[in-house]
C-alpha cells in the first residue's frame, strides 16, 4: 500500500512486488518537492530559486504573498495548458509502474478528469466506492477537502461526507487524508496541521472498521493509534521512503 507517490516511479514501480495488490491512496502528481526544490512541475517551468521563494513562503503561513508570487509567475502563461501537459507526461510513467491488480483513489494533488486517460485493464479507480479483496471489503474515498494550499482536487464538506457515507460497513476504510484528529493530521516538518475529515471519523466511530488507512500528513505526529476498534494508519510518505506498507490478515 502506498500513498504521496509524487513522482517516484522509480520505487513504484517495484512497490506490488510479492503483494496479493497494490493500493494507491493518491497523490501521484509532484507540482513541488519540499524536500528537493529542483524537483516538480513548479521548478521545472520557474525555476529553483521561485521554488526555494515559494516554499519559504507557504512555510511560514504567508499564504497571500505565495499567491501573488503565483500569480506575476503565471502572468501570460496558459497555466491549464502547462499543468495538463506536465501531469500528463507524469502520470504516463506512473500509471504504466502499477502492477497487476492495483486498487487506486485520487489526492488532492491529483486531476481525476485524466485518470480514465491512463488507467490501463488491472488497474481499478474507487471513490465513494467498496470492493472485495482477499475476503476483506474495502471502502475508499478519494481527494481532500478545502484548505489554504487550494490544491485540484478539493471537495466542500458535504460532498466529501456523502462518499464516506456511500461506503457503509466496511473491513477497511481507505482515505487519502486522515479522519479529524490532531495527532494525525499535524506534520512535525512543515509544523501545521492538514486538514483532516470528521466525517471519517464519525464513520470511524460508527462502523468500527478493522483498519482506516490514510495517507497526506508526510510526517505526521503520529503515524498510528487506535480509536476504539479501529487501528488508523498513515502508510507513508512513499516519495521520500519508497517503501510501501503491507497489510497482513
Amino acid at each position: 500500500m502506498v500513498s504521496d507517490v509524487h513522482g517516484n516511479t522509480e520505487a513504484l514501480a517495484r512497490a506490488g512486488e510479492g503483494a496479493d495488490a497494490l493500493i494507491c491512496l493518491g497523490d501521484l502528481v509532484l507540482f513541488l518537492d519540499y524536500a528537493d526544490h529542483s524537483r516538480g512541475i513548479f521548478p521545472d517551468l520557474f525555476g529553483v530559486e521561485n521554488a526555494d521563494l515559494i516554499v519559504e513562503l507557504r512555510t511560514e503561513r504567508r499564504f497571500e504573498e505565495a499567491r501573488a508570487l503565483g500569480r506575476r509567475l503565471w502572468a501570460g502563461i496558459d497555466r491549464e495548458a502547462a499543468i495538463e501537459g506536465a501531469v500528463r507526461r507524469q502520470y504516463e510513467e506512473m500509471f504504466a509502474a502499477f502492477s497487476t491488480p492495483t486498487y487506486a483513489t485520487y489526492g488532492n494533488v491529483d486531476i481525476p478528469a485524466l485518470w480514465p486517460e491512463y488507467a490501463r485493464e488491472g488497474t481499478t479507480v474507487l471513490d465513494g466506492e467498496r470492493t472485495e479483496i482477499g475476503g476483506l471489503v474495502f471502502g475508499f474515498v478519494g481527494g481532500g477537502l478545502p484548505s489554504p494550499m487550494r490544491s485540484p482536487y478539493e471537495i466542500d464538506v458535504e460532498e466529501y461526507a456523502a462518499k464516506v457515507e456511500a461506503l457503509g460497513e466496511v473491513d477497511v476504510l481507505c482515505s487519502h487524508i486522515p479522519p479529524d484528529v490532531p495527532e494525525l493530521c499535524y506534520d512535525t516538518v512543515a509544523r501545521r496541521f492538514e486538514r483532516g475529515s470528521g466525517a471519517l471519523l464519525d464513520a470511524i466511530r460508527r462502523t468500527r472498521p478493522r483498519y482506516a488507512l490514510f495517507g497526506h500528513v508526510h510526517q505526521p505526529l503520529a503515524a498510528r493509534m487506535r480509536i476504539g476498534a479501529t487501528e488508523c494508519v498513515n502508510v507513508g510518505h512513499f516519495a521520500s521512503t519508497g517503501r510501501p506498507w503491507a497489510l497482513e490478515w
